[in-house]
């Protein structure tokens, strides 16, 4: 028996149920889940809320065929239901399915916690609130910002993995940020800008941030937005910034990479392994531990999260994998079966997508350049992508022109539009400064199911880009 929460939960006993059955496989996903979310909307206070769930998800795999069934409860007689019931969907939907094989890989015990000195949890909600109100007394004082909504967002998310085979994995994340809407209003014009700051960490994180300096600069920024001009659509040589480059990573080439997309015939890539598909410069990296992103030490079949390379120097080196698709394409598994919560069946998912750093520094990529325009991540709007062609249309932040090798003038956010692939190939300088971000507002979304990720890399520059208007 295990406390969890307080809560008595004989973990054994969904493994004697397996036996006892008789099946092939059995394995479980156990899930405490607590989050808190405050809202400011223009100097009031919109919303308090706090969110907790709980619950295990049971898979089977009998001869073949899987059954999942999940329950919101700990208690033996909802475990053994669930039990019973993935296991009477193996056997109905076995004449239905196509046969699925799981990569034998070591057995796993371990339990590993994200770091933190200040637990939120510990916080008074009135602290939290004055952080968003000091906010918001500045914001209100840019001439020209006619709206600002803020939120404060915390999390607490411990899952434990254990399967026939006598994997035992145990592992809790924290994850805190601010966010912030901004919308301002001059002549009749509007721009918004959306931007955050989160990190796998405690209260002392809201603390290392001075955030009257945070919201001014963005402030700032968005009401030069509704001054400035529309760039002309046509080609350029671009310089991508770090949040630009994780972004167009993730959408239009890490979806591609997924080997449950691969495998279904959806992707780009797909049967171009050892191909050369981005310029030699180019190496892109999954990694559930990295600074700055995610922290995904394992995934939800309980595989280690290694830092895995999907390209290096330019080729295609491998996929993403869980172990049903690592035994089916032949690879090996990348620790990326992923689940949203425990009621969800696992999909093949990213953690922290981005491109590994180079030896460039930012100032020589400009000078370099010359001429062109500096593409800003912060405040883009997302996209569209087509992960079976590798193209896509991205919108971005507030941006520059570049003029003798400087970022001078500002310019609205411009319309990005390609194929990945062919941008990747036109790559000419990747920069030293590498930055990974991520969210405890959002993350991806895959067939119904949001997962924290990351993403991000350095200043990257591109030849012959297409630019839209924005």
């Amino acid at each position: 028996m295990e406390s969890l929460g307080g809560f008595l939960v004989d973990l054994d006993y969904i493994m004697k149920l397996g036996d006892e059955l008789k099946v092939d496989f059995i394995d479980a996903r156990i899930q405490r889940y607590y989050s808190e979310l405050i809202i400011l909307d223009n100097g009031v206070l919109r919303e308090s809320t706090t969110n907790y769930m709980h619950g295990v998800g049971v898979r089977v795999i009998n001869k073949g065929s899987v059954g999942y069934s999940s329950v919101n409860s700990f208690n033996k007689e909802s475990i053994r239901e669930a039990v019973y019931r993935a296991c009477k969907l193996a056997k109905a939907t076995s004449n239905y399915s196509a046969r699925v094989d799981l990569y034998a890989r070591p057995t796993i015990k371990d339990n590993v916690r994200s770091k933190y000195a200040v637990d939120p949890e510990d916080v008074d909600v009135s602290e939290k609130i004055e952080v968003l109100r000091g906010m918001f007394n500045v914001a209100r004082s840019v001439k020209g910002l006619s709206s600002s909504t803020l939120r404060f967002g915390y999390e607490r998310d411990q899952r434990i993995y254990m399967s026939s085979n006598g994997d035992y994995v145990e592992f809790t994340r924290r994850l805190v940020g601010v966010s912030a809407r901004l919308v301002a209003h001059l002549e009749g014009l509007y721009e918004t800008l959306n931007d955050y700051e989160s990190s796998v960490a405690g209260w002392e994180f809201i603390k290392s941030i001075d955030w009257v300096e945070w919201i001014s600069e963005r402030s700032n920024i968005v009401v030069e937005a509704v001054k400035a001009q529309h760039v002309k659509p046509g080609k350029y040589d671009i310089v991508l910034d770090n949040d630009m480059v994780g972004l167009m990573l993730h959408e239009a080439f890490g979806h591609a990479s997924e080997g449950d997309i691969v495998l279904a015939g959806g992707s780009v890539l797909g049967g171009r392994t050892n191909e050369k598909v981005a310029s030699e410069l180019v190496s892109i990296i999954d990694d559930g531990l990295i600074e700055g992103g995610a922290f995904v030490p394992y995934d939800d079949e309980g595989t280690p999260k290694k830092k895995t390379y999907t390209v290096r120097n330019g080729v295609l080196v491998g996929f993403l994998h869980s172990l049903t698709t690592a035994k089916m394409l032949g690879g090996e598994p990348t620790g990326n079966a992923r689940v949203m919560s425990y009621r969800h069946p696992l999909l093949v998912r990213q953690t922290n997508t981005y491109m590994e750093p180079r030896d460039w520094r930012v100032d020589e990529i400009m000078k370099d350049l010359g001429k062109g325009l500096y593409i800003k991540g912060r405040g883009a709007l997302g996209g569209q992508v087509n992960p079976l062609t590798g193209a896509f249309t991205f919108t971005s932040g507030p941006s520059y022109v570049i003029e003798n090798g400087e970022p001078t003038r500002l310019i609205k956010g411009v319309m990005l539009s390609g194929l990945i692939l062919e941008t990747l190939k036109n790559v000419d300088a990747v920069g030293n400064d590498l930055v990974v971000r991520t969210s405890v507002f959002g993350g991806c979304g895959k067939d119904g199911q949001m997962v924290r990720v990351g993403d991000g890399g350095p200043h990257v520059r591109v030849r012959g880009f297409t630019i839209g208007g924005g």
